[in-house]
């Protein structure tokens, strides 16, 4: 056989055992142990909130409503650097961060490919459904939260680096406006979820027995099973501190004795489906869902360093004094 033979030869085999490697469908693989393989790094960043926006009344958005709410963020984006020449007015307001620090995602949210105008699929009108008195206990916390400077411990975890803003960490686990990432990690009995923002971790432990009920962990406490291959997780006994998570993208308020039932189904190489159903009679009128879509992300995770160089916390109570002098 001549040289250019055999490398015609060999660029057929080649050809089609690239063929038959694209035409295999996807397949979940275990671990050694049985359990499925979800093991990455995965993001949730998306330009979809969890409540729906006024101006969309439906839960699946048509291609330009999509292209709508993506370009809507790409202007914000841009508006945010456009900074005005010349010198900032003293005392005024000197804004915030530019949009290199950000990372909130450049697409609508889609689940199986739908596009959504919100993560809330249930009740259909796409809010939380507040009774009538914890809405107000909402506002009057938000309130107290945001407008005492007397102690570090009344500003949002955020700014004391104890979670991350909002419910990125969860659960339900909900994007926000940057470090949107997270690294599930698997052993024998246990699912690991490592937090991007503040570097929380979530143990999930699957079978057992809950923890006392004096003890409430941060990000509450989490037992797990598998559904076929898909991982339930309930998880209750919130962190007290934990009942007002205020972000930018979602605003919410949990007690501890919330009760969140989450499932994530992999259902390709590069997507796994969360579902989560959030439940407490003394807060909603009735149970709310929502869906997400985890999708695969480029690691490694770097630490979220948050109190390193980070004046904000004292500043904001130093001007409080400052401000008290004034006045």
């Amino acid at each position: 056989m001549t040289h250019a033979m055999t490398q015609w030869v060999l660029f057929f085999i080649a050809t089609l055992v690239a063929n038959s490697a694209h035409s295999q469908p996807w397949q979940l693989q275990h671990l050694p142990w049985g359990d499925p393989d979800f093991q990455g790094i995965w993001t949730t960043a998306t330009v979809t909130t969890l409540e729906r926006p006024d101006e969309l009344s439906e839960l699946v958005l048509t291609p330009e409503q999509a292209l709508a709410v993506e370009q809507g963020m790409e202007d914000l984006q841009e508006a945010i650097d456009n900074i005005a020449d010349g010198d900032l007015e003293a005392g005024g307001d000197v804004g915030g961060y530019n949009s290199f620090w950000m990372d909130p995602g450049t697409r609508a949210l889609r689940v199986r490919g739908e596009p959504r105008s919100s993560i809330i699929v249930y009740p259909q009108e796409g809010e939380i459904p507040y009774t009538l008195k914890s809405q107000l206990r909402f506002y009057w916390n938000a309130y107290k939260m945001l407008s005492r400077e007397n102690n570090p411990e009344e500003r949002p975890e955020g700014e004391r680096c104890t979670v991350g803003f909002g419910s990125t960490g969860g659960p339900p686990m909900l994007p926000v406006l940057y470090n949107n990432n997270y690294q599930f990690m698997q052993s024998p009995g246990h699912v690991g979820i490592l937090v991007e923002m503040n570097h929380n971790v979530r143990n999930i432990r699957l079978g057992g027995e809950p923890l006392p009920p004096q003890i409430k962990p941060w990000l509450g406490d989490s037992l797990g099973h598998w559904d076929g291959d898909t991982l339930v997780v309930e998880t209750t006994q919130f962190h007290p501190q934990q009942f007002m998570r205020l972000a930018i993208k979602h605003q919410l308020m949990m007690a501890t004795d919330t009760r969140v039932i989450e499932r994530f189904t992999r259902i390709s190489e590069n997507e796994i489906v969360y579902e989560f159903t959030v439940s407490d009679p003394e807060l909603y009128t009735e149970d709310w869902r929502g869906e997400l879509t985890l999708r695969r992300s480029a690691g490694p995770i770097y630490e979220y360093a948050c109190h390193e160089g980070n004046y904000a916390l004292p500043n904001i109570l130093d001007g409080a004094r400052q401000k008290e002098q004034e006045d």
